[in-house]
């Protein structure tokens, strides 16, 4: 084979070769977007089961029962769902304080519960007759890694409200969270039945300690922190039976939308939540009757009441972070309102 000739095949061979990988490396480039979609579609999880709402929780009837005031969520039956084994925090208030009056039970104790598995330290308050359920607060909170500090003591004098603050700041080592959310309801058929005792209990622990709490504690709020009332769906449709409680209701709602105007210009947001009929030791204490109690919550569109645990992520989200524009709002959580 003379020279010319094997030039011309070697130029050949080198011609379909670079042809040959070409079309490999086009191949593979074509193929890679399958492939990679086949990887994606098999670590895609599985979607999360739907729950009907209407059944996730219990529905009336209700036995009826009752208790002496404040009353206490472990002898009620069914007793309340606050989160103690549902929720699962993600680290959304790492490193945060909370104060969380009425932390013993109902959305008090959901919240606290929440906020430590979401990575709080929380200071609840109570009444000593309810030391038997905040004690399972606390004991919740602790086992979470968090700190728990059990402060109990009636809110209805401004001396105990200054006090709770400063215990509370001092064994948390601050404070940025704060939820005024304990709160006295007490049906009445008449207002000629109201005392002026009964009316000034109420009026005192609803109204007057969420205004000395948080005037306390605001030299210890930094930008960033959330004020958090619980108000109710009384504020805007109050029952025949329920005439002091709504109008502290009322009152609960003009706070947070007041203060979160004054407050908002130094960084600190104020909001409230607002139930529906949720199942909490107010309602077999005296809060309901019970005619009522039977039915409770049997009139709402999902028919049943709600528990304290499914209110317990929208105390996150307002003392969250990644809610910081909300200020000054009323969130409702009514299942879906009365159906008449």
């Amino acid at each position: 084979m003379n020279d010319d000739r094997a030039d011309a095949i070697s130029r050949r061979q080198l011609v379909c070769g670079v042809a040959l990988s070409a079309a490999a490396s086009a191949a593979a480039t074509l193929a890679a977007p399958a492939a990679a979609q086949g990887t994606m579609a098999a670590t895609v999880p599985r979607q999360a089961a739907r729950i009907d709402p209407r059944t996730k929780h219990p529905r009336p009837p209700f036995q009826r029962q009752s208790q002496p005031w404040p009353g206490l969520a472990s002898e009620m039956v069914p007793r309340p769902d606050h989160g103690e084994t549902s929720y699962r925090g993600s680290g959304r208030l790492a490193g945060r304080k909370a104060l969380v009056t009425g932390g013993d039970s109902g959305m008090g104790r959901a919240a606290a519960i929440a906020f430590a598995r979401e990575g709080a330290d929380v200071a609840i308050n109570y009444l000593p007759a309810e030391e038997s359920d905040a004690r399972e607060v606390i004991d919740l909170i602790r086992r979470d890694g968090r700190r728990g500090v059990a402060i109990p003591g009636d809110i209805r004098t401004e001396r105990f409200c200054n006090q709770l603050v400063a215990r509370a700041v001092r064994e948390l080592g601050g404070l940025d969270i704060l939820v005024n959310n304990a709160g006295r309801q007490q049906t009445h058929a008449s207002i000629a039945d109201i005392s002026a005792d009964q009316f000034d209990w109420t009026m005192k622990t609803n109204i007057y300690a969420p205004f000395w709490i948080t005037k306390a504690a605001l030299p210890s709020l930094a930008p960033g922190s959330a004020i958090i009332l619980t108000a109710s769906e009384q504020a805007e449709d109050p029952s025949a039976d329920l005439f002091d409680y709504a109008q502290t209701k009322a009152a609960n709602v003009n706070f947070v939308k007041s203060l979160a105007k004054q407050l908002g210009p130094r960084g600190i947001r104020v909001n409230a939540v607002a139930p529906g009929p949720i199942w909490t030791p107010l309602q077999v204490s005296g809060g309901a009757t019970q005619e009522k109690l039977v039915q409770f919550g049997g009139d709402s569109a999902l028919g049943r009441p709600g528990q304290p645990a499914e209110l317990a992520s929208i105390y996150v989200q307002l003392a969250a972070d990644d809610g910081s524009y909300a200020s000054g709002a009323v969130y409702g959580a009514r299942g879906g309102g009365k159906r008449s």
